[in-house]
């Protein structure tokens, strides 16, 4: 077995744009579930809208500024038509809505209506929105090692990529930490904890749960846009599984906290990348095939997220007087 190799696979998943869009989405589902006690169960749905708009409109030839935006506008725009007629719900009832509506959005980007569109179920090709990104990138056009890790510079899988991403992540989690020590984020945890008590002390609770989700949602489009840098737009890939991963995630590295989702993430997918390498170097085809080792790794992270909720709900990183899961 060549556990150079198994490891150093392993390694690049710490640094990987996957993990990084990953951890940014679970910074946003901490801000909506870890500071305000939202059960959003459709923050796969804020990634697919932050794709579908960044990418439309880079092919309708806006600059990368512009396209940003619009990504970043349209999960404004989600998140007030969610939350207009569901922040009133609690609990399980929101997580309903919220899985229900991801899955709308889902379901149309794959119709073919709107084919010209979103390309419906084939989705989007990188190569049609990559350019004015991969332009912005100060680096030649060649490719780079740092250690063991080889990655070229400006295409789909880059260090540019992975530059771009893990920035974003810093920036995030600095806006988390300046929140968490602002009156704002307090009002924020003070809801979570007991909002008939912030609402008798005269705070609007239906305002900040909108700012929340508004803020959760506007992360996650971010994170939509560096989850498809390096591959299509491909709306089935952003459904149902993609929002238990992030809870996985959060739930992982700590929700509440600042660096919990960066943690998680890390440690998500480099424990993923480390259970399949052994299982496919070590397990002969007559034992178990490809598709079924696939399939083992995603029974482990059922498990492992089972196992979280029972035996550690604070996470890694958590407290457990700060946070315990409540779905009441």
């Amino acid at each position: 077995m060549d556990w150079s190799g198994i490891l150093t696979n392993a390694a690049g998943e710490i640094f990987a744009p996957t993990t990084a869009a990953y951890a940014l989405a679970a910074v946003g589902l901490n801000v909506h579930f870890g500071l305000t006690g939202l059960m959003n169960m459709g923050q796969a749905g804020f990634l697919l809208i932050g794709a579908y708009g960044f990418a439309i409109a880079t092919i309708a030839g806006w600059p990368l500024w512009a396209a940003v935006l619009v990504a970043i506008a349209a999960a404004v725009v989600f998140a007030v038509m969610l939350g207009i007629p569901t922040l009133k719900l609690r609990g399980d009832y929101l997580a309903i809505v919220t899985i229900a509506a991801a899955e709308i959005v889902r379901l149309v980007g794959r119709s073919t209506a709107l084919t010209e569109l979103t390309g419906a179920s084939s989705g989007l090709r990188g190569n049609e929105y990559k350019d004015t990104f991969q332009a912005l990138s100060p680096f030649p056009d060649t490719t780079l090692a740092i250690g063991p890790f080889e990655y070229s510079t400006n295409m789909s899988n880059s260090w540019w990529v992975r530059l771009v991403g893990w920035g974003v992540v810093a920036l995030a989690c600095l806006f988390v930490w300046l929140l968490l020590r602002s009156p704002w984020g307090r009002v924020l945890k003070g809801i979570r904890e007991d909002e008939d008590a912030v609402r008798s002390l005269g705070k609007n609770v239906y305002s900040y749960k909108m700012q929340s989700l508004v803020l959760g949602g506007v992360f996650g489009a971010l994170a939509g846009i560096i989850y498809v840098l390096p591959r299509a737009v491909q709306p089935d890939s952003m459904g149902r599984p993609m929002t238990f991963f992030i809870w996985t995630i959060l739930l992982l590295g700590g929700a509440a906290t600042v660096f919990g989702p960066v943690l998680g993430s890390i440690i998500f997918w480099v424990a993923l990348m480390l259970i399949k390498s052994v299982l496919r170097a070590g397990v002969p085809e007559s034992i178990m095939r490809t598709e079924q080792i696939e399939q083992f790794g995603w029974i482990v992270v059922g498990v492992t997220l089972m196992l979280l909720v029972i035996f550690r709900p604070q996470g890694i990183l958590g407290d457990k007087k700060e946070l315990a899961i409540d779905v009441r």
